[in-house]
């Protein structure tokens, strides 16, 4: 058995039902499985899935076999699975994962799993229990990736027999392991990536993967610091001579530190340090157009490890700048979280390891790195105004309709929004769904988005671009998770959030000298407001919305709008996606006005003179547009309190349902701004991209 054999045998484990034992001619052994954390075994959930209902109700149903002896586990993680646990599913859908816990098997050798995606010709060997001679066996096949299809990571030469299913795919040119084997046809192999564990974070009890890659990082790091042949061993016999950049040596310390500490509070916490860190490092000042979904600081590590110096037509070759990056951003962790919850054991101890291996660096990085890890030092480019702490990225979402659809379906697309000014595509939905079905439609890519953007307390906005037919879309009562209990993920987003409507027609043309004024009147103040139908607040008006009344022309609002003093905001107290409403909201955007109040919700009301005093009166002490965000946030979190003292309740009432046009003409610049790929490649119409 050679050296690296010797790895991986030892985690293998055999799968059956339980009390088969050592029986090599039983008809209950269903497959393979191995350890990637003391204690957690992973495996294929169809391999599992051989025992029933009990498995899926996560009881002790899983036999194990492994170096320890035979024991039995449970599944606590497993996509695709049933719905009820009776039930059976005719195919089993990519990942084709599944989690098992392991009690007493807490001092298992483990396997190293890559933190890369897999590449095609790449060599590996294949690890799986087998009857293909009729006696149960352990079969080591050898073999290349061949490419990809769909999520499936695809193998020639080395075919998977049955009973290998749920066995490690080990590229050896990594010494880690890229995939779980899956199943075989007659030409070709096909193997789940280890990546697709990702998806397994979203599922219910999905935290406690958190916990078994952190487990597994540990464990690797402890492995090292003894003695005898370890996967680090094997990984830096792998790495070629002449490599540059961050050894697997320096990766596995990290990565044990990195396991100690207090866990990111969102991806956009661990991305805003990545693009600083870029930033620097690359002296780029674009913003990378790849997201990643990280839900790890480690993820951070994994985006920065392999960065190489941009090629440019005048300057000098693309060079490894991993090391450099790396370091900075261990730097810039050890300031932010020593700020956020103070110098704990964790943090001192990755602070050390970082000013330790700081020499690697370039000089002036390394400057960076020893200022950072200094607390009494300020933080590189700290007098920057665009350092200045807030979210990384806003999340717009532009819904747009389908043509000739009858009844009228919508498409959207789901971006975030850098600065104002560069946008990355994050979802979309390219089929159509009726207005009605949006906000189940987007739950999940909004959720997804508004993590990446969020940093630390500093909660990203939410832009909603819209056709005029759709504004009265009611995104700030929007839910992300609305079956949770009271907290962030069930609370209707503009409680906690900056929520607006932007105008998707006129963004589509080059600003107008009128949009571009009215925005310089309104950047700075003092706002006033203007009525958006003069008819509802004229004198004796208690019945403005009566059909008798006669109404302001569509010319005659322009004309009005068009002539309003700077600073002008036009306010009115019922929707205006549709009739009356919408023709003076149409007059107002050609009159260039880049903000509004509304009600989206106020079909049948009496208040009209109310709600345009209130509306005026928030109007006059707000410090220009951007200083409405706050005050409609409170007047959204009073309107929502349904248990509030009667008397509060009705103090408040003139502004339930209040939407605000915040459509600036510069955010983003009309030059085509730059739009990267939807994350991950996904496509939420029903297939990958």
């Amino acid at each position: 058995m050679s050296a690296f054999d010797a790895l991986v045998r030892p985690a293998l484990v055999r799968i059956a039902a339980p009390g088969d034992g050592y029986d090599p001619h039983g008809d209950r052994f269903w497959g393979t499985g191995f350890f990637i954390a003391p204690g957690w075994v992973l495996t294929c959930a169809h391999v599992v899935a051989k025992g029933g209902s009990a498995v899926w109700r996560k009881e002790p149903a899983v036999g194990i076999t492994w170096a320890g002896g035979d024991t039995v586990g449970r599944v606590v993680l497993a996509k695709p699975r049933p719905a009820a646990p009776e039930e059976t599913l005719d195919a089993w859908h990519f990942p084709d994962l599944a989690l098992v816990r392991v009690e007493g098997a807490e001092d298992a050798a483990c396997v190293r799993l890559t933190d890369r995606p897999p590449v095609t010709s790449a060599p590996v060997r294949l690890y799986g229990y087998a009857h293909q001679t009729g006696e149960l066996g352990l079969r080591l096949e050898t073999g290349e990736t061949s490419g990809f299809s769909n999520k499936a990571l695809l193998l020639r030469w080395s075919l998977p027999v049955e009973g290998c299913s749920g066995g490690p795919v080990v590229d050896v040119s990594r010494a880690a392991v890229i995939g779980v084997s899956k199943g075989s046809n007659a030409r070709e192999g096909a193997a789940a990536p280890v990546t697709l564990l990702r998806e397994l974070f979203d599922l219910q009890d999905g935290e406690v993967l958190h916990e078994v890659l952190r487990a597994h990082d540990r464990y690797h790091f402890t492995a090292q610091t003894g003695s005898g042949n370890t996967w680090v061993d094997a990984e830096t016999r792998a790495w070629p001579a002449t490599a540059r950049g961050v050894s697997p040596v320096q990766l596995n310390q990290l990565y044990g530190h990195l396991a100690e500490l207090p866990r990111p509070t969102s991806p956009g916490e661990v991305m805003a340090l990545v693009d600083e860190v870029k930033d620097r490092v690359t002296e780029d000042e674009f913003q990378d157009v790849l997201e990643t979904d990280a839900r790890s600081w480690t993820d951070g590590v994994v985006r920065l490890h392999q960065l190489h110096a941009p090629q440019r037509p005048d300057g000098p070759a693309a060079g490894d700048l991993g090391i450099d990056a790396v370091l900075l951003y261990a730097a810039h962790l050890v300031r932010h979280l020593t700020r956020r919850y103070g110098p704990g054991p964790a943090v001192r101890a990755l602070s050390a390891w970082t000013y330790n291996e700081s020499g690697h660096a370039r000089a002036r990085i390394r400057k960076d790195i020893r200022a950072l890890l200094d607390p009494a030092a300020p933080r590189p480019g700290a007098d920057d105004p665009e350092r200045e702490p807030r979210a990384r990225a806003d999340v717009r979402i532009e819904i747009d309709p389908v043509p000739y659809s009858d009844p009228p379906r919508y498409t959207w697309q789901v971006l975030l929004l850098f600065d104002g000014r560069t946008m990355n595509a994050v979802r979309a939905g390219t089929e159509g769904v009726r207005p009605g079905e949006l906000e189940e439609a987007l739950r999940g890519p909004l959720a997804q988005a508004l993590g990446l953007g969020d940093r630390g307390e500093h909660l990203a906005g939410v832009e909603a671009v819209l056709p005029r037919e759709l504004f009265d879309l009611p995104v700030d009562t929007w839910r992300l998770a609305p079956d949770e209990p009271f907290g962030e993920g069930s609370l209707p987003l503009g409680r906690r959030r900056t929520v607006v409507v932007r105008d998707r027609h006129r963004g589509h043309r080059e600003p107008s000298p009128e949009w571009r004024q009215r925005r310089r009147g309104c950047q700075s103040g003092p706002l006033r407001a203007v009525p958006l139908r003069a008819e509802v607040v004229a004198p004796g008006a208690e019945d403005g919305h009566a059909p008798h009344r006669r109404k302001e022309s569509q010319n005659a609002v322009y004309a009005r709008l068009r002539e309003a003093e700077g600073g002008s905001v036009p306010v009115y107290c019922g929707p205006v996606g549709s009739g009356d409403g919408q023709r003076a909201m149409e007059a107002a955007l050609a009159a260039g006005h880049p903000v509004a109040l509304w009600r989206h919700s106020a079909r049948e009301h009496a208040d009209c003179a109310e709600f345009h005093k209130r509306a005026g009166e928030l109007l006059a002490v707000v410090d220009g547009a951007e200083g409405l965000h706050g005050p409609v946030r409170a007047l959204r979190l009073r309107t929502g309190d349904t248990e509030a003292d009667p008397r509060d309740r009705a103090e408040h009432a003139w502004a339930e349902g209040l939407a605000v046009l915040y459509d600036p003409p510069d955010r983003p610049p009309h030059d085509a701004p730059l739009q990267g790929p939807l994350l991950l490649g996904e496509d939420d119409s029903g297939g990958d991209r």
